[in-house]
């Protein structure tokens, strides 16, 4: 298993972790009001969940799990041996919502990306873990 390429990506995750921390606004009227931070936070969430689909796509092909139908799935191939299952339907989600990000398919609700930041992000340092975890 290429462990090395899997902790460099895991190393990107928790750079863009800190930055998210060091940058994040007290309040979600702080965060409403400061365009620059809430682009800024927009970019640090889509980046980081795509380092997580990174890490998932890299541990399945080392785990020779198959390829997946659409990128979501690669969680799921790491559902139950590597990822609880819980976590999964957690990063789905998020992974859907990087979606809206990217594509702008609606207006960005900034208290709900909010409480992403807030109450979410918990689950990115649950998957760093689990990875960190089935490596060692």
């Amino acid at each position: 298993m290429d462990k090395e390429r899997i902790y460099i990506k895991i190393d990107e995750l928790d750079q863009y972790l800190q930055e998210i921390d060091e940058i994040m606004p007290y309040s979600s009227m702080e965060y409403a009001q400061n365009l620059v931070k809430r682009r800024a936070l927009e970019r640090l969430l889509q980046i980081t969940i795509e380092a997580v689909m990174d890490i998932s796509a890299i541990m399945v092909k080392e785990m020779k799990l198959g390829l997946p139908y659409q990128e979501e799935d690669f969680l799921d191939k790491l559902s139950g041996t590597v990822l609880n299952p819980d976590l999964v339907m957690k990063l789905r989600k998020m992974k859907g919502f990087r979606n809206v990000l990217v594509h702008g398919y609606s207006q960005i609700d900034n208290q709900r990306v909010y409480e992403i930041f807030t109450h979410d992000l918990g689950d990115i340092t649950e998957f760093k873990q689990a990875i960190i975890e089935f490596l060692e």
